[in-house]
């Protein structure tokens, strides 16, 4: 779909971080979740949706348009920077992605297992799926 960020694995992820230093990664979750919960080494935070409120962040878009660095504007020929985002299961990612693809960013794609997973039967994560299940590199404060 067009709207749609492209799904990617977490390996796929950093894979694509490692190959094009060009590839921004971002953490949207809120900024206690990425400080006490971890993120992905190298991460950016900017969160979609955010404490003390839990609204969404009406600078989401033009946050993420000045980490481009004038690479806002480009043509799939010109070879846009990747932009992959994160959340904690790929929910709040998919929807921060669609928000940059109705702006007209390009190459957006979000983490589909996200950081921390899904739940498992006894109502825990990173257990299932998610980065840190497939031992990629996080980190905390």
């Amino acid at each position: 779909m067009k709207n749609e960020p492209a799904h990617i694995t977490p390996q796929a992820a950093w894979q694509l971080v490692q190959d094009d230093p060009r590839t921004l990664l971002i953490d949207i979750r809120s900024s206690m979740e990425f400080l006490f919960v971890g993120h992905p080494t190298g991460a950016i935070h900017i969160p979609w949706i955010d404490e003390p409120d839990w609204v969404e962040n009406p600078n989401f878009v033009a946050d993420v348009r000045k980490l481009l660095l004038g690479g806002a504007v480009c043509e799939q020929e010109q070879g846009c920077p990747a932009i992959i985002l994160i959340c904690r299961s790929g929910k709040r990612s998919l929807e921060a992605g669609r928000k940059l693809l109705e702006a007209g960013l390009k190459r957006v794609m979000h983490v589909d297992e996200g950081f921390e997973g899904e739940l498992n039967e006894h109502h825990q994560r990173s257990s299932v799926g998610g980065w840190r299940f497939h031992g990629l590199p996080w980190e905390q404060c």
